[in-house]
This record gives structure tokens, C-alpha cells and sequence, in this order.
């Protein structure tokens, strides 16, 4: 089945599996990068709303593209649009309006959730909602592609510039904000760039499981390593991993990719956890 699977892949009259790994391994360098953010300062709630959120977009473009005839209007397009959105909204309602993010998170989530079966049920037609809860990499095109590269490009190249001052805000803000770095700044781009990784996976894992390939992969490197950049390294490995073991078990047992990815994602992720409390356990043993 192996040798099959590969023979798939370099055969140039089949490009669907072919586009979904390299789509899968693209979106593993945001996906490890934001998750490593994501876990070091404890937004998955904050990530879901976004993903949520992204919901409301689509609906809106399916609506605006349908009803209104704006064939510009794509879900794509709709998905970005309900990404940065969201980032706004839990940046300014959190840090200027004075409001417990708790609570701002909770909203945004159900009110993209809210907002987009508002529009897909007024929009004709048949939608896929199926698709956009729970992704479909086998579906990915090569316009998608294009979009998964310039993507997962801007994650790394803000990501890289910006890097070490994104470290310090997410491990010290107060003193960053001594050393005279914007944190408000900051913390805008850090949503941003989970916004950016959540709309370039929509089509890969979908709204509801791309929250667990956004955090497993970084929680489970974070077992063995000690430094962001290192925490990266190995977010990125392990999701390519995942997210390649997936698409081989879907291919071979003709099973959904997406929920593979994460349940092969939860098994690392336990057996990292099993590892680490096997090895506390020898270090006191010892003591």
C-alpha cells in the first residue's frame, strides 16, 4: 500500500493527493510557528474564536457571491475577512475596552458561528458545511496552493522579524514594556499571525480541528525542548509528521484526513506526556 501511495503522488495525471501533501507540509511551518505561540501564551480559547469566526465569513461571501453577484466574493476571501476581523474585535475589546477577554472570547465565538448559518441559510444553492467544520485536504487545488505559500510565507518572514520581541512579550510583557517595545503592537500581530495560520488551514483540517493541530503539535514538543525557537523546530517537524501520517492512513483505510491528523496528533501528544511523567517519576526514585 506504501509503494501504491507514492506511485499516487509522483504520477503527474493525478494531482490530488500530490497538492494535499505538499499543502500539507506548507501549512505545517504556520501551523508549528502560531502554535508555538498559541501555547506559550495560552490562547486556544483565543484561537478558536478566530477559527469560529472564520465560519461567518464564508457565510457571508456564499451569500454576497450568490445573491449579490460579487464573483470576487470567494470563501477564501470571506475566510480572511472573518479571520482579521475577529483579531480586532478581541484585540480592541480586550485591551482598550476594558473588557475580561474571557468574555470577549465567548462572544466573537458564537457570534462568527452565529453569523454564518444566518447567511448560509438564506444563501440558495447547496453548501458543503461539512467541508468548512472539518476540512477536506484531498479537495485542495493549486490556486489553493498559491495561497498556502504566500501564506505560510508571511507567517515565517513577520515571524522572523519580529521574533525576539515576540518572545520577550510573550515570556516577560512587563519587561518589554520596559525596554520601550510596543506590547499592544505586538500582541496585534500575534493575532494576526493566528489568524493568517487559521485561514490557510480551513480547507486543510477545518474550523473545529485545526484548534488541535494548532496546539497538539506545539504541546508536544514543548515536552522535550526548553527554548521558542527550538519549540518551533520541532511544532513544525512533528505537524508535517502528523499531518503526511494522516494522509497515507486516509489514503490506505479510504477515511477522513483531517480527524486522522488529529487523532495521530493526540496519540504523540500522550506519549510524550507519558514520557515525561516516567522520567519525573525515575528522577525522584533515584532521589
Amino acid at each position: 500500500m506504501f509503494k501504491e501511495f507514492i506511485f499516487v503522488i509522483l504520477d503527474k495525471d493525478i494531482s490530488f493527493l500530490r497538492y494535499a501533501l505538499i499543502a500539507g507540509l506548507l501549512g505545517s511551518i504556520p501551523l508549528g510557528i502560531s502554535g508555538s505561540f498559541v501555547v506559550s501564551r495560552n490562547i486556544s480559547a483565543i484561537a478558536g474564536a478566530i477559527a469560529h469566526a472564520v465560519l461567518g465569513g464564508v457565510g457571508l461571501a456564499l451569500y454576497l457571491n450568490r445573491v449579490m453577484n460579487l464573483s470576487w466574493m470567494t470563501p477564501l476571501t470571506g475566510a480572511m475577512l472573518g479571520a482579521f476581523a475577529a483579531a480586532l474585535l478581541i484585540y480592541f475589546a480586550s485591551l482598550h475596552a476594558g473588557e475580561k477577554e474571557d468574555i470577549v472570547i465567548s462572544a466573537v465565538w458564537a457570534l462568527g458561528m452565529s453569523i454564518g448559518l444566518l447567511f448560509i441559510a438564506k444563501t440558495p444553492g447547496y453548501v458543503d458545511l461539512q467541508g468548512y467544520l472539518f476540512g477536506n485536504i484531498l479537495l485542495v487545488t493549486k490556486s489553493d496552493l498559491y495561497m498556502v505559500m504566500i501564506l505560510s510565507g508571511l507567517v515565517t518572514i513577520l515571524t522572523a522579524i519580529f521574533f525576539r520581541p515576540l518572545q520577550m512579550m510573550l515570556f516577560d510583557s512587563e519587561f518589554a514594556r520596559l525596554r520601550g517595545i510596543n506590547v499592544n503592537a505586538l500582541y496585534f500581530l500575534l493575532l494576526l499571525l493566528v489568524a493568517m495560520t487559521v485561514v490557510l488551514m480551513v480547507n486543510i483540517a477545518g474550523i473545529i480541528l485545526l484548534i488541535a493541530l494548532l496546539s497538539l503539535p506545539a504541546a508536544t514538543a514543548k515536552c522535550f525542548v526548553r527554548s521558542l525557537a527550538s519549540m518551533m523546530t520541532v511544532a513544525i517537524l512533528l505537524a508535517m509528521m502528523e499531518l503526511t501520517l494522516g494522509l497515507y492512513v486516509s489514503f490506505s483505510c479510504n477515511l477522513p484526513t483531517g480527524p486522522l491528523a488529529v487523532l495521530i496528533a493526540v496519540i504523540f501528544y500522550i506519549i510524550a506526556r507519558v514520557k515525561v511523567k516516567l522520567s519525573k517519576f525515575r528522577n525522584r526514585k533515584n532521589v
